[in-house]
């Protein structure tokens, strides 16, 4: 008998661009990838055919009857899941408005980039690795995944883990030598994580 995960159906999350070397496009890749703090650019197709698969369906929706129960229905659903996700604005209720998104307005929605803006980052850089050592939490969900979506209700529960250093737990690995090397003084001065 095969292994469960060896009869699940997966569908490609990525697809690579047609011309590998248009300038143009490279350019604009780079300075998504700087922005916002991204490992390659992977993770900007991969937005880049979320978003292609978002706007198609607007735009097959967009092709029937503004009565049509199968417009009101999948339309009403699809603008309030990215409303619920942040990236269309309440105000902009319309089919129309969804063919008008961008790849930035979702990389914006990243918990990278909300963990840069809360401000519990130094850097955009920084913000993926406190998310990778498991430092994050959203709700009281510890979270390490840089590309987790943030609601826009999930937005205002993101914060330090309890057991990180950062949020009150215990030390980390250099401070807790430095406690020991002093003999049970304070903290040193010259140990690489510095508590803030």
């Amino acid at each position: 008998m095969p292994h469960a995960s060896f009869l699940r159906n997966h569908g490609k999350t990525s697809r690579t661009p047609r011309r590998p070397f248009e300038k143009q496009r490279l350019d604009i890749e780079m300075k998504l990838i700087g922005e916002f703090g991204l490992k390659n650019k992977r993770e900007v197709w991969r937005t880049q055919l979320t978003l292609a698969r978002i706007r198609k369906a607007a735009r097959q929706l967009l092709t029937l009857d503004e009565k049509e129960p199968k417009r009101l229905f999948e339309g009403g659903a699809l603008l309030r899941r990215l409303t619920r996700l942040g990236v269309l604005d309440e105000t902009k209720g319309q089919l129309d408005y969804v063919l008008a998104l961008k790849p930035a307005d979702f990389l914006e929605r990243r918990l990278q980039t909300q963990v840069f803006k809360l401000g519990l980052a130094k850097s955009i850089h920084h913000a993926r690795v406190l998310i990778r050592q498991r430092h994050i939490r959203v709700g009281k969900q510890i979270v390490n995944i840089p590309s987790f979506m943030v609601r826009t209700d999930s937005q205002k529960h993101i914060d330090f883990s309890i057991t990180s250093p950062y949020g009150g737990g215990r030390p980390g690995r250099n401070k807790r030598k430095a406690i020991k090397d002093k003999g049970g003084g304070g903290g040193g001065g010259d140990d690489e994580e510095d508590m803030e």
